[in-house]
């Protein structure tokens, strides 16, 4: 058995056969993590674990591209992202239901900023913010934090404002995990030593610079997750094609092959893990 720990079949790209993609899923043996991105996703995901007796839940809450309004095109889709901040009594209503897990994705993307460098300060300023209000929620309901972080190129300020908003809201108190992180070893070490889960997607399986595979051996038997992250990232030998939760098996067998381990042993290793940190 394995568990995608950070899907998106609550997304436009599964509109005509969500349920299809779900079922195609269990029936091969892989439980499913649904995540929001905005309140709209987010209630989305909730439906649908709704629909299912088992092996399918929800994350909710607001991504960073959501805290204000941008052009997006993402590998598979594009699309307007809708300005929205951190609405607590709307997802109050949602985390009532017992097949949320998790809060998020949150934390902050300094990847896509608009030309206007003099908006900077300010969409920086609402992402964290709006990531704050996220953790206290993921707290007081005692939900895992699911955080997402994208740097600009070449920079290492977004790690820098993380690492201070972890500091400043106690995150090594609480559960959490960093979600397909792919920077470097430095600021992974950091947060592995605040207790942090570690997931790997299908990335690992076409970087071709060494560096996944290097965080792939940094990261302890005990952190690791899988997720597909889907529908983007598709792994090989799938790529080209949209990605699903049932691809997550690439990904487990590119982490059995770097941690030189058998495939069962990863599947149970990391199904432990998803089980435990998300108390499923």
């Amino acid at each position: 058995m394995l568990i995608d720990t950070h899907a998106h079949v609550n997304f436009h790209s599964f509109k005509d056969d969500a349920k299809e993609t779900l079922q195609r899923a269990l029936d091969n043996g892989t439980w499913i993590i649904n995540v929001g991105s905005q309140i709209d996703t987010s209630r989305q995901a909730v439906e649908l674990a709704s629909e299912f007796n088992e092996g399918v839940y929800a994350v909710i809450g607001v991504h960073p591209e959501h805290t204000h309004s941008q052009y997006v095109d993402e590998e598979e889709t594009h699309f307007k992202s809708r300005e929205e901040n951190f609405d607590a009594d709307l997802y109050s209503e949602l985390v009532k239901n017992p097949k949320v897990v998790g809060i998020g994705e949150c934390g902050l993307d300094y990847y896509r900023l608009p030309e206007d460098k003099t908006l900077h300060k300010e969409i920086k300023q609402k992402q964290i913010e709006v990531f704050k209000k996220q953790i206290r929620f993921a707290k007081e309901h005692d939900k895992v934090l699911v955080v997402h972080s994208r740097p600009e190129k070449g920079s290492d300020e977004l790690y820098e404002d993380m690492l201070k908003v972890f500091e400043e809201e106690k995150v090594s108190e609480m559960r959490f995990e960093i979600h397909s992180y792919t920077h470097t070893p430095e600021y992974f070490k950091k947060f592995l030593e605040l207790g942090a889960y570690v997931s790997f997607n299908g990335i690992i399986t076409f970087d071709k610079t060494g560096n996944m595979a290097e965080l792939v051996k940094l990261a302890p038997l005990d952190k690791i997750l899988l997720e597909t992250d889907c529908p983007y990232l598709t792994p090989i030998p799938n790529r080209g094609k949209r990605n699903e939760p049932s691809f997550v098996k690439y990904v487990a067998e590119k982490v059995a092959e770097i941690k030189k381990l058998s495939i069962s042993e990863i599947e149970e290793i990391t199904t432990d893990n998803a089980r435990h940190l998300f108390r499923l």
